[in-house]
């Protein structure tokens, strides 16, 4: 997935604790936190089953890719626009889109329907404010959170970076080095990835 779920349960209770009692009222904040935290991770789900289906598509053709030397990389990205298009899936990468952050702009409104719809739903919530007035300060305080967290990943290879030797982005050492100094950097922000 794209965020941990540590990540997006911060988010989520984040998202709760600024946005209520302003936007809406909630009797239990930890339910309503955990009701978005589900409508993210659903969400987000839906790209990783797609990239499930692409790579099983690309199973079935890695023969004939090899006689032809096309490249899974190349084939993978054909394939999943492709589906992408046919299925009408919003791309949760931001960085494919070129978005500095891990989710796109157009994600992150797309979650916004998605959780205001939610919340109206919900028993225990009373939105209080129009619905897209709610939704454009959850699409700012999303994004504000989303920026935060780019600059935890920003830090993280950083100090990957400041390392004596050249440790090469992409390579096993990096990736584990990386993480530790994400989960570092996020714990100082009350996330423990390690949970």
């Amino acid at each position: 997935m794209l965020l941990a779920r540590e990540l997006i349960g911060y988010l989520s209770r984040q998202l709760v604790a600024r946005l209520s009692p302003g936007a809406f009222e909630t009797g239990d904040p930890a339910a309503t936190a955990e009701a978005i935290a589900q409508i993210i991770e659903e969400d987000l789900s839906v790209e990783d089953r797609l990239n499930d289906d692409v790579r099983d598509l690309l199973d079935q053709y890695s023969d004939y890719m090899r006689r032809e030397g096309v490249s899974y990389q190349d084939m993978f990205r054909k394939i999943k626009n492709q589906l992408v298009a046919q299925r009408k899936i919003i791309r949760a990468s931001g960085r494919d889109s070129g978005d500095a952050m891990k989710l796109s702009r157009d994600k992150v409104n797309d979650l916004s329907h998605k959780i205001v719809t939610g919340l109206r739903k919900a028993r225990e919530v009373r939105v209080r404010k129009d619905s897209n007035e709610v939704r454009l300060t959850l699409v700012r305080e999303f994004t504000d959170l989303l920026q935060m967290e780019e600059r935890v990943d920003r830090t993280a290879r950083a100090k990957v970076r400041s390392q004596k030797r050249d440790i090469p982005e992409g390579g096993e050492e990096f990736d584990l080095l990386h993480r530790r100094y994400y989960a570092e950097e996020l714990k100082k922000l009350g996330v423990d990835l390690g949970r």
